[in-house]
């Protein structure tokens, strides 16, 4: 029986521009998964999509388009991103499918019968960015310790988890096992910075918003993010469904890899919540370093974002991949510049890797005509020493794996494409063409490096996805038993007689200066486009401001000339060719009801009006709209967002009575 490999991504929140930031974690992800599939492991690699909470609804509000429209572009948008990058997971997850929200409705359940959440009244500063809660001494300069935000002093009824309960189990956990919590310097913060200085109740419901999982027993509350979006590990797999066959076969998860900015929720209120639902902890906890541009941390109010689709396009997949798994130090922040990935894409992927491919593949063309050649004599030094560090790259590379050292697997592997590089320089093959003898000993040579070539071909699958099939094909070599890890015991496969295909550089020298001029335009123009988007938005605040400062005051005498009444709507149906208008009949007591056009279709069906109790201005003169005589308003509230809401009596009100 194969043995279980289980990694999960966090699930990205979509509420913005996707940027090499975001395709950190899952291309890293995607090399330890596809790693452990060519060790003949039974892989579940998940990713997915975290779509509730307050920040989603007026990022949405903000677009003018429903939640659920806005979310579902967005995402949309991010599953082309990992096709591109070639990220091969099983699952996907929405926080909105209908199984999770249903299996989160089920575990809130079982907690709160179990006694692990109860209700009360939640006050404190909450930060919408972040989807957090914060005591006063846990901000700093009265901020976000998180993102440096701003901050609001948030009092509402809610549902608390005991997290408190947990302590000392969670404290003891990471003292203990130090394979959980990783790297250590994470072990360190969340025992220091949280668990000692003592774990408060955790808010786990919210009612200042309804964009969430209603909690089942309680409509008027939604299931807050840290329930909701950390479930996803077990829920992807069927927890509390009607089909959990692959909860049973891959839970516990061997890996959850995040950044450090939410390794708190996933090394503290994670185990806790599984602690409460009894099911075994997770294997291990990884907290990696930001991706930073220029050393800051990339934004799109900076407009320092970077477009994986740009660096794709003009670049290549595997120069993205390659750079994100070589050069960022697994662990500690990254830094990403134009300047570096130009120039590691230059002598890495095309000196190093494409040169010794093309050099080798030209000379077997020249010298064989095309056909790998068999070995003949014995082995030199110089042979021994290449063959005996191609032999030894699987086991270091499993060995940088294990320990989830990515950039130390792939120097690995490089540092074998660097020797076989010198090994063409030791070994002169020009020279050895030149004399019987010579070509003898040249045919050890060559063979020798397509080999090695192959060696490391292989090894480089998990990492660079569409270079290694380029190789093998140059080599002649059919996917298969080859290609495959088992083929890397021991130095000497069969792939003489081979026919070689020169074709094209696996990749082309680029001109580094002259990139950096079209990319330093593509940053100024989102600069540019961020401050457009800042001034924008501050002239929005500043009619907000105009409008509240210049309101002008009435006196009774003129209010009393606006007639409000109470109506209810007795039929309605949306108007023709008009996306926002609502046709309603409306019963005001006068024996004929009236026929009111209102700008309400975007957030109420006719079905729903029907029924309702309205309030109208019933003294208003009619005016024509899409050639319907309007015969009053409705009244209706708006939010900042321009969200609007009809008003109602709270109570059900005769047809007709006075509003005053």
């Amino acid at each position: 029986m194969k043995k279980k490999f289980y990694i999960t991504t966090p699930i990205y929140y979509p509420s913005g521009k996707w940027h090499i930031g975001t395709c950190y974690t899952t291309i890293i992800c995607d090399a330890l998964a596809r790693f452990k599939r060519m060790q003949g492991y039974d892989v579940f690699y998940l990713t997915g999509t975290d779509e509730h909470g307050q920040k989603i609804q007026k990022v949405a509000a903000a677009a003018n388009v429903p939640v659920k429209a806005y979310i579902d572009n967005v995402v949309g948008e991010l599953k082309k991103l990992w096709e591109l990058l070639d990220i091969s997971y099983d699952k996907f997850i929405r926080t909105t499918d209908e199984q999770h929200e249903k299996a989160v409705q089920k575990i809130f359940t079982k907690l709160y019968e179990k006694g692990d959440i109860y209700k009360s009244e939640y006050e404190g500063w909450y930060c919408t960015p972040c989807e957090a809660f914060w005591t006063k001494t846990q901000l700093v300069d009265g901020k976000c310790p998180d993102c440096g935000r701003e901050v609001e002093l948030t009092k509402e009824e809610s549902y608390f988890f005991r997290l408190s309960k947990y302590q000392k189990k969670i404290e003891k956990l990471i003292e203990e096992d130090k394979e959980f919590l990783q790297p250590v310097t994470r072990q360190n913060e969340m025992l220091n910075n949280f668990i000692r200085p003592g774990l408060q109740d955790l808010c786990v419901s919210r009612t200042s918003f309804d964009w969430g999982v209603k909690v089942p027993f309680d409509q008027k509350h939604v299931v807050y993010v840290w329930i909701d979006a950390l479930v996803n590990y077990i829920t992807a797999l069927g927890y509390a469904s009607d089909d959990d066959e692959l909860f049973k076969k891959y839970w516990p998860a061997d890996v959850h890899l995040m950044g450090k900015e939410i390794i708190r929720f996933h090394s503290i209120i994670w185990p806790a919540i599984l602690m409460a639902l009894d099911l075994p902890l997770p294997k291990k906890v990884y907290g990696h370093g930001w991706l930073m541009f220029n050393n800051d941390k990339m934004s799109k109010s900076k407009g320092n974002i970077v477009d994986p689709f740009i660096l794709c396009e003009r670049y290549g997949v595997d120069a993205l991949r390659y750079y994100m798994l070589k050069e960022v130090p697994f662990g500690q922040d990254g830094n990403f510049t134009n300047e570096i990935f130009l120039k590691l894409r230059n002598s890495d992927l095309a000196n190093d890797l494409g040169n010794l491919v093309s050099r080798v593949t030209a000379m077997v063309s020249q010298y064989f005509d095309g056909a790998i050649p068999k070995p003949e004599s014995g082995d030199e030094e110089v042979d021994k020493s290449l063959k005996k560090m191609a032999e030894e790259l699987y086991p270091a590379v499993v060995e940088s794996m294990d320990k989830m050292y990515v950039p130390e697997a792939l120097e690995s592997i490089f540092k074998v494409i660097q020797r076989a590089n010198k090994y063409i320089d030791e070994t002169a093959p020009w020279t050895l063409a030149k004399t019987d003898e010579g070509k003898v000993r040249l045919k050890n040579v060559l063979y020798n490096l397509c080999e090695t070539i192959r060696i490391a071909a292989v090894m480089l699958q998990p990492f660079l996805t569409q270079t290694p099939a380029k190789i093998f094909q140059k080599l002649g070599i059919a996917q298969g038993e080859l290609t495959e890890f088992g083929s890397l015991k021991k130095f000497g496969a069969k792939i003489y007689g081979n026919k070689v295909d020169k074709g094209e550089q696996l990749f082309q020298r680029i001109d580094v200066d002259k990139e950096l001029k079209v990319m330093d335009g593509i940053l100024e123009e989102q600069k540019k486009q961020a401050e457009k988007a800042q001034k924008s938005d501050k002239q929005k605040e500043d009619r907000k401001m105009e409008n509240t400062i210049t309101i002008e005051q009435i006196g009774i005498e003129e209010f009393e000339k606006v007639q409000l009444k109470v109506g209810k709507v007795v039929e309605c149906a949306k108007v023709e060719k008009a996306d926002k208008l609502l046709c309603s009949k409306i019963d005001l007591g006068e024996g004929e009801p009236r026929t009111i056009v209102s700008g309400i279709a975007k957030y109420y069906a006719p079905e729903e009006m029907v029924g309702k109790q309205v309030i109208v201005v019933t003294n208003l003169k009619p005016v024509k709209l899409r050639g319907i005589e309007s015969q009053g308003m409705v009244l209706c509230a708006s939010d900042e967002e321009g969200n609007l809401c009809v008003v109602s009596p709270e109570r059900a009100m005769k047809s007709g009575s006075e509003v005053r």
